[in-house]
């Protein structure tokens, strides 16, 4: 089997059936031991503080209170600064980037309580694996799947999801966000199904009960060899708190449901874990002590393979160490087979029925209700999205699985993101962060694969999906990112919270910068919320409990706004541009712009104070609107409400956007800023200790100047897409020359980024930075523009049935595209290929912006337009 990644040290470990040590006990423990040392990642070295999440939890409750001694600590010699001035500035700024706002908590809501809270307990919460469970607590049981797969002859583990494991297929088939979810995976030739089903019984415990059908199979093989093949399965339950599981039964499945280990947690009592299974089974054990959860990958694979290099069984060894927090069950079969798993909780030897509610949750009983859900959530998809007469039949199973795999996504994460020094201050250890307040997010994530975590910008368009599936479980996913605002009304724009995130990212974007903006897409969803009570969307409960959560998300969006428009001022009134660019860059051919979200899309080549970015002036307009409604609709006569109306006004001039930012030629919307583009990369031959070694630097041809920025693309289109411009102007119609030009954005897979006719279509902007958003197909810009045709071919105009048809056409070619790809490939794709036919590339599994292929289908759009 493969390696992984490296963990804490080990410590000395005994027999637990002896006060004395044996061979065998030594033998386990040093094989954990060799996990723990030698082990490499999937994704690179691990980067975590050797503290454990206990620590955390405590230290976390005291960090706000200890905030300014830690920071006065400074003089003693804690922070390194090159003069004591700069240093007292910065630290002021230090200490308000980790402090919380003083504002009331959304998650303190009452609404977020009691049952609503209860009934989302327990959930496929570990996004980042094949198939976890996690309970909505900083310190959960824990549960998760991994199997060996054999490619070439030789022998995977798998269990994080990865790209470099070459599945065919894995996903949400049907999730509905609470309590079901039924997931398909294939790996070269074994078809792995996989149920989730939550039950809130008589005797449960809180949160309830769970079960996990594992059905296994050979795909699409019947082969006797195949058959009698024997395939191995990996099922886990671990306590994040590191209390001790007791093993449970060696009985033989086939005498009926065996229990396979029992515990107890703070949150929901006793508990115990059950398998059953008409199949033959062959059961292997084996028990650690760890509180490191981010490794367990390596656990199983050193003990089994310790176990056969000194067996010839590619087994667990049967064997547990002291204290075992973490149970691993090795259920080896012959295909086809199925098992189920039961978690009861409440399971108290004084509590009754727990044979009864071993077998409501197993055998037939199971089947039963897995079908019910089944059916439940096709017919709920249905008449949400009411799609029928919209799309073709194939179409239709698509877009249930766009909406299954962004559910099933879900994660919930606890830790505390990095927050990146000044410059010129270390830690006295030499670290160059300060850690954020201890914090829970629940959250959708972009890709299982790639990007398991949370993402500011991208979540604004997960919840314009998750709204209109389920307004509660979309306010609690806002919610938490609102109580993320710091005393600034910052939020960092990356969430990599608690080990198993960390373990997926770069060591170079781990550090958040609270310099650092992000687009504020979560007011798409609230716009859409604040209008819905309006337009009656919502029963009479959903609107009283949105209207609470928008009262109490008032103060804190305000902070947030204010942030914004503080931080992100340009020059001049009204105008507005992503700090953070790097005006030093000597190997970018055009420094990034991460924060914008469009990350290497063209702007200004010499970044200064001067520019002007038109995305983010759109982006500011939509809040302001957004703020604007939200105080209309509470009554809220404030002075507040007043500068909103006001700057709600200010950016929607049309005038002043076209003196700021329009082309008069084109009809374009460009940036604007310190430019040439007489700029390119060339190698060039650079002098070291070591010797001459090549290097690709940026040569700047001709002096740049303030101008207009030439690019046509996305940001091109950025006032349309909200809205911005009046259906009779002649700039409408050049907007819709733009976008059906097929030399500029058109394509018959959905609009191209860029240009084809910018000079930086399809340029590298490094030597490793391959082009992002200089020509893909984006669905989340597609789904904003295809929004704003949709709105000016219902707007009385001259250009009413053009954008009509546009609209139609456009709608049909993403469609197309996306399901074709997903026939052809069984995966959702990050962006498509404007060059090759519209074929999917980047992460795949991209299963985050790329679900609103389902709005599409329903057409249903964002209210942007008013």
């Amino acid at each position: 089997m493969s390696t992984r990644r490296p963990a804490a040290a080990s410590r000395n470990r005994g027999d637990p059936s002896s006060s004395g040590p044996n061979p065998d006990a030594r033998r386990v423990a040093a094989a954990a031991a060799a996990a723990r040392r030698s082990g490499r990642g999937d994704h690179g070295p691990l980067r975590v503080m050797a503290v454990s999440a206990r620590t955390l939890l405590l230290l976390g409750i005291a960090s706000v209170s200890l905030l300014s001694v830690a920071f006065v600590a400074y003089n003693g010699g804690w922070w390194q600064a090159e003069s004591e001035s700069e240093g007292s500035a910065a630290l002021r700024r230090m200490a308000r980037s980790v402090t919380p706002l003083d504002a009331p908590r959304m998650m303190d809501l009452p609404q977020f309580q009691g049952d609503h809270k209860e009934s989302l307990y327990w959930g496929t919460y570990r996004p980042n694996v094949y198939l976890g469970v996690r309970a909505r607590t900083p310190l959960s049981i824990i549960a998760g799947l991994m199997w060996v797969g054999v490619k070439n002859g030789q022998y995977f583990l798998r269990h994080v999801c990865q790209d470099s494991d070459e599945l065919s297929k894995y996903g949400w088939e049907d999730h509905n966000g609470r309590d079901y979810g039924r997931q398909e995976l294939t790996d070269h030739g074994l078809q792995l199904t996989t149920s989730f089903l939550k039950d809130k019984g008589e005797g449960s415990g809180y949160g309830g009960d769970w079960a996990v059908r594992l059905d296994a199979k050979n795909e699409g093989s019947s082969s006797s060899e195949a058959q009698e093949s024997t395939t191995h399965l990996f099922f886990y339950i671990a306590d994040e708190e590191g209390k001790s599981i007791t093993m449970g039964s060696n009985e033989p499945a086939s005498s009926g449901p065996v229990l396979l280990a029992s515990g107890s947690h703070e949150d929901i009592g006793d508990w115990e874990l059950h398998l059953r299974s008409e199949d033959n089974l062959e059961i292997h054990r084996a028990g650690f002590q760890s509180i490191n959860m981010h490794n367990l990958s390596d656990l199983v694979q050193h003990a089994v393979a310790t176990n056969a290099m000194q067996t010839g069984n590619l087994n667990l060894p049967d064997l547990t160490e002291d204290s075992s927090n973490i149970m691993i069950y090795q259920v080896s079969i012959k295909l086809p087979a199925k098992i189920d798993i039961v978690f009861l909780s409440g399971a108290s030897s004084k509590r009754p029925m727990i044979a009864e509610r071993v077998n409501r949750l197993t055998g037939p009983m199971l089947s039963t209700c897995l079908e019910s859900k089944r059916k439940d959530f096709e017919e709920r998809y249905d008449q949400i999205f009411n799609v029928n007469k919209k799309i073709v039949s194939k179409e239709l199973s698509v877009g249930r699985v766009a909406l299954s795999s962004l559910l099933g996504g879900i994660g919930y994460f606890y830790g505390q993101s990095k927050i990146a020094l000044p410059k010129t201050f270390s830690q006295k250890n030499g670290d160059k962060y300060i850690p954020y307040w201890p914090a829970a997010l629940y959250t959708a994530v972009p890709s299982r694969s790639f990007f398991p975590r949370g993402f500011l910008w991208d979540e604004g368009f997960h919840q314009l999906v998750i709204w209109r599936w389920d307004a509660h479980i979309s306010m609690d996913i806002i919610g938490h990112w609102l109580d993320l605002i710091n005393a600034d009304g910052w939020i960092p724009r990356e969430q990599i919270l608690g080990a198993e995130a960390l373990s997926k990212v770069p060591e170079e974007f781990v550090l958040q910068y609270p310099s650092n903006g992000n687009p504020p897409t979560l007011f798409l969803a609230l716009r859409d919320l604040a209008s819905g009570i309006h337009a009656h969307q919502f029963s009479g409960e959903e609107a009283e409990k949105i209207s609470t959560f928008l009262e109490r998300a008032y103060v804190r969006l305000n902070s947030w706004f204010q942030w914004f428009n503080s931080t992100q001022s340009g020059k001049y009134e009204g105008t507005f541009f992503w700090h953070g660019r790097d005006n030093m860059a000597t190997r970018e051919l055009n420094p990034k712009t991460l924060t914008s979200g469009l990350d290497d899309y063209p702007r200004a080549s010499h970044p200064n104070d001067e520019e002007r970015h038109v995305d983010l002036r759109s982006w500011m307009l939509l809040a302001s609107n957004c703020m604007r409604s939200i105080a209309e609709f509470l009554k809220m006569d404030t002075s507040l409400e007043k500068d909103y109306y006001n700057m709600s006004n200010q950016l929607s001039d049309f005038g002043t956007l076209n003196k700021m930012h329009l082309d008069n030629k084109t009809g374009a919307y460009f940036d604007y800023g310190n430019h040439t583009e007489k700029v390119r990369l060339r190698w060039h031959e650079l002098k070291d200790k070591d010797g001459m070694r090549r290097e690709l630097l940026r040569e700047t041809l001709q002096p740049p100047q303030l101008q207009l920025v030439p690019h046509v693309g996305y940001v091109s289109l950025f006032p349309f897409m909200m809205g911005a411009i009046p259906p009779e102007s002649w700039v409408l119609e050049k907007q819709l020359d733009l976008i059906s030009d097929r030399s500029i954005l058109w394509t018959d897979y959905g609009l191209r980024s860029l240009s084809r006719t910018s000079s930086m279509y399809m340029k590298r902007n490094t030597e490793h930075d391959a082009p992002y958003w200089r020509g893909a197909i984006w669905i989340n810009m597609n789904y904003m523009i295809l929004s704003a045709l949709h709105h000016y071919s219902h707007e009385d105009g001259p250009y009413m049935g053009r954008a009509g048809e546009l609209y139609d056409e456009l709608r049909s070619n993403l469609i197309r595209n996306i399901v074709r790809n997903y026939q052809e490939t069984g995966f959702f794709w990050e962006n498509y290929d404007q060059t090759n036919k519209g074929k999917g590339k980047g992460a795949r599994s991209f299963t985050g912006w790329t679900s609103l292929v389902v709005l599409i289908m329903s057409e249903s759009y964002p209210t942007l337009h008013r």
